[in-house]
């Protein structure tokens, strides 16, 4: 059985890596942060004020996509956390991959995004919490998740209403109801 993967996309602040972790350690997942690979490779930079160019999103991705189809070759999931705020970079990954796959777009507004940034040990900042927030709100993908006010828990239940979950990609030790 081929496994899948899942893109957890969002503005600053919303809440992606809490609930990417969690799918990714419910599911035996894993995860990748595209944030991380950015920052690692030195690809996060700003070049022109509008945001960190697309070239560098692909080439974080590049990065990646092996990891992510030896994972879903051998049946099992991959969770991509990440603004994906080029709608090109959510199509690379998906005509690359050419695997089943499901996005979830994770939605708050502006002022509890920013709360949730500046509340983090290394904040973005406020100017960049805007910033990325006008970027991802430019356009939907996916089914939409409404964080405001949720628990995780809550959130995490409106995901896996949406997923193919079976008892053998399910973390046994886990509280969560399958």
């Amino acid at each position: 059985m081929q496994g899948y993967y899942i893109i957890i996309r969002g503005p600053l602040g919303v809440g992606k890596s809490t609930l990417s972790k969690a799918i990714a350690n419910k599911l035996n997942g894993k995860y990748i942060s595209i944030d991380s690979i950015l920052q690692e490779h030195q690809l996060d930079e700003s070049t022109d004020g509008n945001g960190i160019p697309l070239e560098n999103f692909l080439k974080a991705d590049n990065l990646v996509l092996d990891i992510a189809r030896a994972v879903i070759t051998k049946g099992g999931v991959v969770v991509f956390d990440g603004n994906f705020y080029h709608i090109e970079q959510l199509d690379h990954i998906i005509e690359a991959l050419g695997v089943r796959y499901y996005v979830f777009t994770l939605t708050a507004s502006l002022e509890s995004c920013i709360k949730r940034d500046s509340q983090r040990p290394n904040s973005y900042g406020e100017d960049a919490t805007r910033a990325v927030y006008s970027m991802v709100s430019q356009f939907n993908f996916g089914e939409i998740i409404d964080t405001e006010g949720q628990t995780v828990e809550t959130e995490l239940k409106q995901i896996f209403a949406s997923l193919p979950i079976s008892k053998e990609n399910a973390n046994p030790d886990d509280k969560f109801n399958l």
